[in-house]
């Protein structure tokens, strides 16, 4: 499908989906791909960028707006420990968050840093930011990340609270800097994926069964303002999430037997 179609396709699939302001299903991802684990779409393409989590290969993938896959991306020096979540720069490179830890085992965490996908051939390679806990503080599963400030800003995956720290966008080895934390109520807190809005003025967390929005925040520590959760009309495993220039907000769910697999839309406002 040509770029130009691609892009005035979504931006009918998105203006369609503002009347609900609940999660609209608008495409059925690639049954190939049954782990999608985040979807970013970045300011210099119109593809739509999605990975899959561990046990998968070391791929990332540019869908249309229909699912389809553009680009099947091989990255050749790293490996897929636990992929979980995507974020970009002004300048269209993709950041891969290689830092899912069931077990709270892993001692490095690392953020691989894909220039212009768009570009890229079949084959390509990454930068490495690796980072660690900082001293004293035990492991953390993450699974959600973004880039804001040159920043990277991340986020625990935990029953309850959750805990936010931040990385510098710099090629090489850091110590994360603890910022903030917060009890989120309700049964399932877990957060799966994270985004914020071009202003900088709205932060989305996201689970299985809603999201919450975040603002009014002090400055960085986007956990210290309003938290309003907004449920959804349905529970998946979702897992990827993404704020576009509009407002409208992407939302990705694996694949099981009988659900999941697709691409939603909700508007934010």
């Amino acid at each position: 499908m040509p770029i130009y179609f691609n892009f005035v396709f979504l931006s009918l699939m998105l203006a369609s989906a503002c009347d609900s302001g609940k999660l609209t299903a608008t495409a059925d991802l690639p049954s190939s791909l049954k782990e999608i684990s985040a979807i970013e779409k970045t300011s210099t393409s119109n593809m739509l960028w999605v990975i899959e989590d561990a046990g998968n290969t070391n791929n990332l993938y540019g869908l249309n707006a229909k699912g389809d896959v553009l680009k099947d991306i091989s990255i050749n020096n790293i490996q897929n420990i636990d992929w979980e979540d995507l974020t970009s720069d002004t300048f269209g490179n993709i950041y891969i968050g290689d830092f899912g830890n069931n077990s709270k085992k892993r001692k490095s965490f690392a953020i691989y840093k894909v220039t212009a996908p768009e570009k890229a051939s079949s084959n390509t390679t990454a930068e490495v930011i690796s980072f660690t806990m900082p001293k004293g503080e035990k492991s953390q599963d993450f699974e959600s990340f973004f880039l804001y400030n040159n920043k990277f800003y991340v986020f625990s995956k935990s029953n309850k609270h959750v805990k936010l720290y931040w990385v510098p966008n710099d090629i090489g080895d850091h110590e994360a800097r603890y910022i903030s934390e917060v009890e989120l109520k309700g049964k399932n807190t877990k957060v799966t994926s994270a985004d914020i809005n071009s202003d900088g003025s709205t932060v989305v967390l996201l689970n299985h069964d809603r999201l919450w929005k975040l603002t009014n925040f002090d400055a960085d520590d986007f956990l210290s303002g309003t938290i309003k959760a907004v449920e959804f009309d349905h529970d998946s495993q979702k897992e990827g999430i993404n704020i576009t220039d509009n407002n409208m907000v992407l939302i990705t769910d694996e694949k099981t037997k009988h659900e999941g697999g697709k691409l939603y839309t909700m508007n934010l406002n």
